[in-house]
């Protein structure tokens, strides 16, 4: 990354964090939902959808987490808000293999300035994390998404034995 690209990556990362898009929200007769959790940088974000006519009609995130997770969140909600089904899907894989693969950033759009996160090893689950728990949303887990294990969703908690 040269020092353009770096500082472009930098200013979109702060814009993004300090005035996020649809945040907080939870649009209005939302249908899917879903929780992430990154327990590395304690970034936590829910994903509050309204899908119709397999379109996501709309779309709001709320949480709290480093400026990279907020910045990816509310960039991904700008890029599928009033898009197909199909077409996020699409999105989903070719932003997951840009930031955790270093694919070439081909097809994601304004997005590609995300780019630079692959840069920094430990943040690249800060970024990906609202794209997983997009993901979970969509496929209406309720399991929340995590980060970290061998899992793609937190363990619950344990249930205390029943007494004897």
């Amino acid at each position: 990354m040269n020092a353009d690209q770096r500082t472009l990556y930098e200013e979109v990362i702060l814009e993004h964090n300090r005035h996020p898009r649809h945040y907080p929200k939870n649009p209005q007769g939302s249908t899917h939902h879903a929780r992430g959790f990154n327990p590395l940088c304690n970034d936590e974000i829910q994903v509050h959808l309204k899908v119709a006519n397999d379109t996501i009609e709309d779309i709001g995130f709320e949480g709290a987490g480093c400026a990279i997770c907020m910045a990816s969140a509310s960039m991904m909600t700008e890029a599928v808000h009033g898009k197909p089904l199909d077409e996020v899907d699409r999105l989903f894989h070719r932003v997951h293999n840009m930031l955790a693969e270093n694919a070439p950033a081909e097809g994601v759009g304004k997005l590609r300035v995300l780019e630079g996160v692959h840069e920094f090893p430990m943040r690249v689950k800060c970024a990906t994390l609202p794209w997983h728990t997009l993901q979970a949303a969509l496929e209406q887990h309720s399991e929340t998404v995590c980060t970290e294990g061998p899992s793609p969703f937190c363990p619950q908690p344990s249930q205390p034995a029943p007494p004897p």
